[in-house]
This record gives structure tokens, sequence and C-alpha cells, in this order.
């Protein structure tokens, strides 16, 4: 049996913790045990009269209120707190709602949405660098620009003058964007340096050096890759993290093919691409050809000699699309290849079949059943998509987050981090000879999709989750030795050098 002190604190507390009906029924179980504590007396007419004897203590009641003063205002901080959390989830979702309206907005180009505010430093980071942005694009603009292209370096200035604006515009006020401002920084700056870059390739530019032509292949070797340049983001938007994108990878010095490929936002689904023919109409997103495709699976996809491959929806098929027309011209099955999601790249879901073009030709990087998941790599005719040759790697295909191939040598790169990716191993096909690296590669975001390389500029093309990114590729040099001179011919026959004495000169 309960003490009546604990009792009657059950009784204190019920409006606090139980719900009306559920009061009555537990206060008359607590009156029960209450009555039963004492004995009952019977009158001469049969009606039971009970006496119930409450402590008389004032301390313990006292104390009652106190504790049930102390749990009142426990409960009201509860409200409170439960107040505050609501708010903030409330201002969580409007964030989102924003986030989504930005995704948006960066469809139709015009990119803006307001997040909570933040640090002061940061801020006055993101305005030196459109201070620097600003001074760049004018320098550019005194210089000429890039083959007179000088109404796409109006408008990308109009819109770093623009930027800046609403930056000083936030700074006046609560609300200042970080994220929308600083993907804003991100592309823009990424649009100057690859103005920058292109200025500085151009032959007629004072700036340009001794660049390997298109197709060469006379280097050492992968030697560093630079700092990515952030083009724009996908024309689709925010939702399609994963695709592909590139130039022509076909050695051409006239090719100036762009292709832009992103995914439905489930990861895997291939049904739309845009073609453009400059860098210019790339840009300022003009002039574009949207074809739909619809039957392509994952983001292995790359474009050769104006054509596109890719793997065929739901087989271990390869597929060739005429980009002139959008016409699906052979599809042919890959000997030996696994798919349905089988043995793709980490954190890369549906790339069974990754094409990749080079200097050398076209190739399909896969894996097998035989090679218990490892790389294979299989150079095509890109005319009929046979196999001419296979080689077979040491590489895990799983545990890498994707490769490239360059001058017939596989590059495979891992995740180090979210910013950071390591070019690790190298495999290559003129020799068989496996090479282990250790070269550093930048990204923005934490995903690389698709990731090409063209042999035309010598540049890597990524796809980072929705972003349009590239960077340049350095490589080592050869050394030329001289060439040894032939000794002297005396009537048509070759006789050795004849031994000269310090001091003696020697005479024909």
């Amino acid at each position: 049996m309960q003490p009546v002190s604990a009792l009657l604190a059950t009784l204190l507390l019920l409006p606090l913790v139980l719900p009306g009906e559920l009061q009555i029924s537990v206060r008359m179980a607590i009156l029960i045990q209450l009555v039963r504590t004492v004995s009952n007396l019977v009158n001469e007419s049969g009606i039971c009269q009970c006496v119930v004897h409450l402590p008389n203590n004032s301390i313990l009641l006292q104390q009652l209120e106190k504790l049930q003063s102390t749990v009142q205002e426990l409960f009201g901080k509860y409200e409170q707190e439960r107040s505050r959390a609501s708010e903030y989830v409330q201002a969580i979702d409007d964030n989102s709602n924003q986030a989504l309206e930005m995704g948006s907005m960066s469809e139709s180009r015009n990119p803006r949405a307001f997040v909570p505010s933040f640090e002061t430093s940061a801020f006055n980071l993101l305005s030196l660098e459109f201070e620097r942005m600003q001074e760049l694009a004018t320098q550019l603009m005194a210089e000429g620009g890039v083959n007179g292209s000088t109404d796409l370096l109006h408008q990308l200035q109009e819109q770093v003058t623009y930027a800046s604006l609403t930056l000083r515009l936030l700074g006046d006020t609560e609300w200042r964007s970080s994220g929308a401002l600083q993907w804003e920084v991100d592309v823009l700056k990424g649009r100057l340096r690859a103005w920058e870059r292109e200025r500085e390739h151009d032959p007629a530019s004072r700036y340009s050096g001794a660049h390997r032509p298109p197709g060469s292949c006379a280097h050492g070797g992968l030697q560093k890759v630079s700092s990515p340049l952030v083009l724009q983001l996908n024309w689709r938007g925010l939702f399609y993290k994963a695709g592909a994108w590139g130039r022509d990878s076909a050695p051409s010095s006239t090719s100036s093919l762009y292709w832009v490929a992103p995914l439905r936002p489930d990861g895997r689904n291939f049904d739309y691409y845009w073609l453009q023919k400059s860098f210019d109409d790339l840009m300022l997103l003009k002039n574009y050809e949207e074809w739909k495709m619809g039957y392509g699976d994952g983001s292995g996809n790359t474009v050769y000699k104006n054509f596109m491959y890719f793997n065929y929806y739901g087989t271990s098929d390869m597929a060739k699309v005429d980009l002139s027309s959008n016409t699906l011209v052979l599809r042919r099955p890959l000997p030996g290849a696994t798919h349905g999601n089988r043995f793709s790249y980490a954190g890369v879901s549906w790339k069974d079949l990754d094409f990749a073009g080079d200097e050398k030709g076209l190739w399909v990087l896969y894996a097998t059943e035989q090679s218990k998941g490892n790389l294979v790599v299989s150079l095509l005719n890109a005319s009929t998509l046979e196999v001419e040759e296979t080689w077979h790697t040491s590489q895990y295909k799983p545990g890498l987050s994707g490769p490239f191939m360059a001058c017939g040598v596989l590059y495979a790169l891992r995740s180090l981090s979210t910013r950071q990716e390591e070019i690790f191993y190298a495999f290559d096909t003129s020799t068989g000879k496996e090479t282990h690296l250790s070269i550093l590669l930048d990204k923005m975001l934490e995903t690389l999709h698709g990731i090409n390389y063209c042999s035309s500029d010598h540049k890597l093309y990524a796809y980072n989750d929705g972003f349009l990114v590239n960077h340049d590729l350095t490589f080592s040099t050869l050394e030329h030795k001289p060439p040894r001179l032939p000794a002297p011919r005396r009537s048509g026959v070759l006789s050795p050098p004849k031994p000269v004495k310090p001091n003696e000169h020697s005479r024909p």
C-alpha cells in the first residue's frame, strides 16, 4: 500500500500530465486507496459512514505546493522551448523552400535566395572576391577579349557588377545568403578565369605560349591538375546532381562542340542533352540544341567524332547516337560486362559502362564476373563497336571514384575527402605497366559523376554534383637526347674514328 503523502502528490500532479477523462479514473483509484486505509462504521440504518484522516502536516503540504509550483514552472519552460523549436523547424522549412526557389531560378538563370546571416569575415571575403573579379573583367575588356568576343565579356561584367551591388545591399540587412552568394562567386569567378585561360591559349594573344598540338602524346605522363574552374550550374538545375558533360574527345584542332547531359534526379536515367557549338554559346546558354534521349543508363557517356556513346538502359549493351540527327545508329552487347549497378564506382551509382575518348581512340571501362569486379579496359572500333583489344587491371572498380583515359593511359581516382580526390593509379595500355601516383585534384562539391578528358585542349571535364567544372592537365616533358653523329665515310665504307692526341689537330 502506498503512503498517503505519495498519493496526495499524485493527485496534485495529475492535471499536468494526464488528460481529463484519465484524470478522473486515476483520482477515483487513489481515493479508494485512501479510503482503504481507515476503518468503516455502519449505523443502525445500514448506512456506512467512513472517516478519512488526512495528514495535518503543514511542512508536507508546503513541500507538495512547492513541488507543484516547480512542475508548473518546468512545464512552462518546456512549452517555451517547444515553441522555439517549432519556430526553428519553420525557419528551416522556409530556408529549404528558398533553396528550392533558388534552384528553379537557377534554371532560368536568375539565381537568388536568402538564408540566415553569416559571419562578417566571410561577408568581407566575398566583397573582396567581387572586387577582384571586377578588376579582372575590366582588364579583359581593356585588352579586347578573346577573339573579339566583347559581347560575352560585357555580359559577364554586368553580372559581376550586379552581384556586387546585391552583396552591398545585403550588407545593410539582416539576411545575407552565404550559400547562394558563394555559388554565385564560384560560378562568376570560374567564368572569368575560364576566359582568362582561353585568352592565354589564343594564338593571337600576347600571353600565348608553346602548347602541345591536339592529339599529341609527346610527353612523359600526367604531372599535375589545376584547381577547378566552376563554369556554371547545369541547364536543368540544382536537383540534377548526376550527369556528364564535355567536348568532343577526338583529337581535332577545329572541333568546338560542347555537350551537357544531366541525368534525372534518380541518378540513373539519361533522357535529355544539350549541344552547343562554341564556348561563347556554352557560357551564355544560347544557340543550343536540345535533344530527347530516353534510353540512356548512367553517367558514363562520352562524345567522340560527333557521336555519343553510352550504356543502353537496363542492359550491358553499348549504344551509339549520331548527334547531327539524334538517331540511334548502333547497339551492340559488350561481352562479359556486368550491368544493373553490379560493380559501379564508389559514390556513383548505375555507371556500369564508362566510355572515354582520347588520342588513341575510343575506350570502354567496365567490370566482369570473371575479373571479380576489377576494372577492365577495352579499345573499341568506333565504327562497329567491336572490341579490338582488352586489358585487365588490379583495381577493384567499386573502390574507385572514377577514371579517365589520356594518351592510352588509364588514370584512376579515389576520394580523400568531400573536397579532394587523388589520382593514385595509372595503367599504360601500350606497355601493360601499372604505376602508383599521388596527384591531388580539388573539387567544389563532394561527388564527381561524369569525368571526361578532351584531347583537343588537354582538359578534364567533370560534372560535380550538378555543376560544370573543368581542370587543366599538365603533362611532364620528355628528355630529348642529342642524336649521335655517324662516323665519316671513306670509299662508302664506315671506319672507326682515328685516335687523336690531346694537342694534335686532325686534318681531312
